[in-house]
């Protein structure tokens, strides 16, 4: 996939936070730590939209039986099954 130049301004306090995850071998690079940020921003972001609907659709459906804790797993267990949702362990 072909790269994108961008530039971008950040405080120094985030510019040293940065600096810190880079050294700690995690990221090679600015750019590799910002890439995996936004990532699991489009992840979440997906994930979000997934179960919004879903709770949208089962308002509009009735009641149930389950709690709130149990339609969650339910609903990232079927991202997971889906890939649609990465875990980020």
């Amino acid at each position: 996939m072909p790269m994108v130049k961008k530039t971008y301004s950040i405080t120094e306090k985030l510019d040293h936070y940065v600096k810190e995850r880079v050294e700690s071998g995690e990221y090679a690079t600015d750019s590799e730590y910002l890439r995996e940020l936004i990532r699991r921003d489009q992840s979440d972001n997906k994930e979000i939209a997934y179960i919004r609907a879903r709770l949208i659709k089962a308002e509009e459906s009735g009641f149930t039986d389950q709690t709130k804790e149990e339609m969650l797993a339910e609903f990232k267990a079927e991202l997971k099954d889906d890939g649609k949702l990465q875990t980020n362990s």
